[in-house]
């Protein structure tokens, strides 16, 4: 048994370099020591693996009784059967994406064993059968006659597998209409099953349409009219492009390396994106803080701090200087603040949600304070960083801390429990399977959780992918958002299991049950104007589930609106950006509520970004008088400019 590996010890802190000329002075969010040095700020944790008790007979007895019949405690001792466990699933999880198999299993089972319980739900799944079996073959017959016949069955909105005319055609009409027609089946049969859990049911569904969108006609090349239409112009040079792109992407893999990284070589952070002139002011084991040029005469009073999600790098919102938010920003007169969160390694394993806080949020504020004193601050939190931001607010004004002047929350979640199909991965089961993987290697790395992420949006991701760079030998065009999007980061094991199990799992902070400093908070102790944006098409924070700031926040305004795009998409709205529409609609805490369908309904749609409305919304609740322009830190209290921006935490993988 000795070479069972043991629980790895709590690696200290690595100390952050910093320009000697230019040292930063302690903030009341850092020791001096630290600060004087660069090191790390955050204080960890002495442990970092759990114990499991020994078991001592029921109700605590003594095992001298066990003894007595020449039974021992185990030779495995306490932590070794824990660790066995622990390698087991961690192992298993690498082949699953993170996905416990516990999980798929139970559902399966939950569905199965009532569907066989439901003799009336069989009959009617065998009737429907039927009835799709004779509308199939009425179609079939009509269309062979008029080659304009109505299908009998149209795709869903967000379904463009079969926008290619060669689908109307015979064959293949025949076959795209077979396989919708069976996958309408497939849901009628996975979902409204009396008795199942709810949950269960949502896994079954979500997973039967895994598999049924593995053999859509449109992944086979024999059955794609497309890919067919290709193969004859070309002469078959589609699929040789195909199988090449395949290679690369394959030796990509065995090397480890990342399959964007031609993107990454044509879009370099510092100089094509993040490019917005600023300098990094403040920066402890966890955050640098930037701080942008100001690009007008005069500013501002209230700066705008921004605190992006942990799961993302900030630039995000500096892109290229076109859809840059950030250089929108200073170019409409006001002073920015960006958090860049550090990329964090096995050695941060037991940075939890309290450090992000401490010294992540409330650092970043210290600092702002300390470069601009007495100004209050316009915050904004885009997804995690909103719900992070949301915690650090309701703490701050719980405990009489008065310098937020707004909130804006960009596709960010305050209460989970309509968390869309992120729910499906999200239980006991599945959290400890991820505490587990997590466990072995300190952190979450990014290509776990973009596997989850993509079976969200299968058809998008994963499959479209297949068909356009394998089949028909063509690669996406390249951006600088797919080049942010395959910058990826990681999460520390003990901040994102408590995330999972205090935030998403328990839903603590709806709740008011989250805890800060030992005491609970509650979101209804805000009181700043919030200003909330979701997006229409968002699968990581849908936007009823976004809405609900509505029923939890007792602000004396609440901003609400709804943009169409993605999850990252819709945030990264430019003006100028064509087809882009939003709703908005504001509310005071004298107004009645409004359910978010009859919101959506009523509100009226406007063309356009939506940048420059939230602009005007910060300047109505700035105020009135701009100021001078004020420098980068505040040297004259110990604050130095440090570097240039992007910084250093963006740039390590």
């Amino acid at each position: 048994m000795s070479n069972v590996k043991q629980p790895a010890p709590t690696a200290p802190a690595a100390a952050v370099p910093v320009n000697e000329s230019a040292p930063i002075e302690p903030t009341p969010t850092a020791p001096a020591a630290a600060a004087a040095t660069g090191q790390s700020a955050v204080a960890k944790p002495a442990t970092s693996k759990p114990t499991i008790p020994v078991w001592d007979g029921p109700s605590g007895q003594s095992s001298s009784a066990h003894r007595a019949y020449g039974i021992e405690r185990s030779f495995l001792g306490t932590h070794i059967p824990e660790t066995i466990d622990r390698m087991v699933h961690a192992n298993l999880a690498r082949g699953t994406s993170g996905i416990s198999p516990a999980v798929i299993a139970m559902a399966y089972l939950d569905w199965l064993m009532h569907l066989g319980l439901a003799p009336g739900k069989q009959a009617l799944l065998n009737e429907k059968a039927v009835r799709k079996m004779v509308r199939m073959m009425l179609y079939a017959f009509k269309s062979g006659q008029d080659p304009n016949t109505p299908p009998c069955i149209e795709p869903l909105p967000q379904d463009h597998r079969f926008d290619d005319p060669g689908w109307r055609q015979w064959p293949y009409n025949l076959i795209y209409q077979s396989f919708l027609l069976t996958q309408q089946w497939w849901y009628n049969a996975t979902t409204h099953n009396r008795g199942v859990n709810k949950q269960n049911e949502a896994i079954v569904s979500f997973m039967t349409r895994q598999i049924l969108d593995m053999f859509s006609p449109s992944n086979a090349p024999l059955t794609n009219p497309e890919i067919l239409k290709a193969t004859m112009e070309e002469g078959g040079q589609n699929l040789v492009r195909g199988w090449n792109n395949f290679m690369a992407d394959m030796e990509k893999v065995i090397a480890g390396k990342s399959l964007s990284a031609e993107t990454e070589q044509q879009f370099v952070v510092g100089r094509d994106v993040a490019i917005t002139p600023g300098k990094v002011v403040f920066r402890n084991h966890l955050i640098e803080l930037i701080q942008y040029q100001p690009a007008t005469p005069q500013v501002y009073a209230e700066p705008i701090l921004i605190v992006p999600a942990w799961i993302m790098k900030y630039y995000i919102l500096d892109l290229s200087p076109h859809n840059s938010m950030v250089r929108y920003l200073v170019q409409q007169g006001h002073t920015v603040f960006i958090i860049s969160w550090k990329n964090p390694t096995a050695e941060d394993r037991d940075l939890g949600m309290e450090d992000y806080r401490q010294h992540g949020v409330m650092a970043a504020f210290d600092a702002i304070s300390t470069i601009l004193p007495g100004r209050k601050v316009h915050t904004v939190g885009y997804c995690l960083g909103g719900t992070m931001l949301t915690i650090a607010a309701a703490a701050m004004a719980r405990d009489g801390d008065n310098r937020v002047k707004t909130i804006t929350l960009f596709a960010a979640q305050t209460d989970f429990t309509e968390a869309g199909e992120l729910l499906l991965f999200i239980n006991e089961s599945q959290v400890a399977f991820l505490e587990d993987m997590m466990w072995d290697q300190g952190y979450l790395d990014a290509d776990q959780m973009v596997g989850a992420f993509q079976l969200l949006r299968s058809n998008d991701l994963i499959w479209s992918r297949l068909v356009h760079d394998y089949l028909l030998g063509q690669r996406q065009t390249l951006n600088d958002l797919m080049a942010w999007n395959a910058d990826q980061t990681r999460m520390p094991f003990r901040m994102h299991s408590e995330y999972l199990r205090h935030i998403f799992l328990g839903n603590e902070l709806a709740a008011g049950h989250y805890k800060v400093n030992g005491q609970p908070i509650a979101i209804t102790d805000i009181h700043a104007p919030i200003f909330t944006v979701a997006t229409e098409q968002d699968h990581v924070a849908p936007w009823r589930s976004v809405y609900k700031i509505n029923l939890l926040a007792d602000a004396d305004e609440v901003t609400f609106l709804l943009t169409s795009g993605g999850h990252n998409a819709g945030i990264v709205s430019e003006p100028g950006h064509g087809r882009r529409t939003y709703q908005m609609a504001s509310r005071t805490d004298q107004d009645r509520y409004i359910d978010p369908d009859t919101w959506h309904t009523t509100t009226p749609k406007q063309k356009g970004s939506w940048w420059p409305a939230w602009q005007a919304w910060l300047v109505q609740h700035s105020a009135e008088n701009q100021v001078s322009l004020h420098g980068m830190g505040a040297p004259e209290r110990g604050l130095y400019p440090i570097c240039d921006a992007p910084g250093t935490y963006v740039l390590r993988k």
